[in-house]
């Protein structure tokens, strides 16, 4: 039977909840940035940082809840190859991701890595802020709030990479879940972030929620299952 995805979901996910070990949250987290590898999840990302930083020499980002830190390695890379320079940080607030994703960041990558909660944080400015499979965590109200802390604190734009929430998805991921032998709450885990995940109607409404006009923001899809949110600056300040 298909499910009925016509709304969000407001199911909690149980990976943070329930593994009280570092190690397995450790490997449940590789496991997510295997997801992330085998799913294409920082590819719209990645694309959107290359277009908004093309004439830049050098900028700082900063990652919203950065889990192990792979999106940021990635950045990391494409960065030396293009000669940029470029300061680099990753926020979460669990303790335990922000250990992880150092352990996993060799220390020639010069990535900073902070445990703090978004809403608490108060940062200095970031040329660019993004985040991905972050959205999907919080309720419509948090989301909206989300995306007016990134409006004011971004000061060449956002963006917010999170999932499609679509019936293929929400089938499918078990199957792949199952043959890749990820961790135990990683495979439960994954059919409830796609039915906490947004259609691209409801992007849009958060951002004016948000106190932003539709215009400013690009809402696009992208494979596979993925959805983007975009806002760029006309002119940085």
């Amino acid at each position: 039977m298909w499910p009925d995805l016509s709304r969000r979901s407001t199911e909690p996910e149980r990976m943070d909840a329930e593994l009280t070990d570092y190690e397995a949250y450790r490997r449940a987290l590789a496991d997510l940035a295997g997801v992330n590898r085998v799913t294409f999840t920082h590819r719209a990302t990645l694309a959107w940082l290359r277009r908004e930083a093309a004439g830049l020499a050098s900028f700082s980002l900063l990652d919203v809840a950065c889990g192990h830190g792979d999106f940021l390695r990635a950045a990391r890379r494409w960065a030396r190859r293009a000669g940029k320079e470029a300061r680099l940080v990753g926020l979460d607030r669990h303790p335990w991701a922000v250990r992880a994703a150092r352990e996993a960041t060799a220390p020639e990558d010069d990535i900073e890595y902070v445990a703090a909660g978004v809403f608490e944080w108060r940062p200095e400015p970031f040329d660019f802020i993004v985040s991905s499979q972050f959205l999907h965590h919080l309720t419509d109200a948090e989301a909206a709030s989300f995306l007016a802390w990134q409006e004011a604190h971004a000061t060449r734009g956002w963006f917010v990479a999170d999932i499609h929430r679509h019936r293929l998805a929400h089938v499918g991921f078990p199957f792949l879940a199952r043959a890749a032998r990820w961790h135990e709450l990683v495979r439960e885990d994954g059919r409830t972030s796609i039915a906490r995940g947004w259609r691209p109607a409801e992007l849009s409404a958060l951002a004016i929620a948000a106190g932003l006009r539709a215009e400013d923001v690009t809402v696009r899809r992208h494979l596979p299952f993925r959805l983007g949110l975009g806002r760029c600056f006309t002119a940085a300040p």
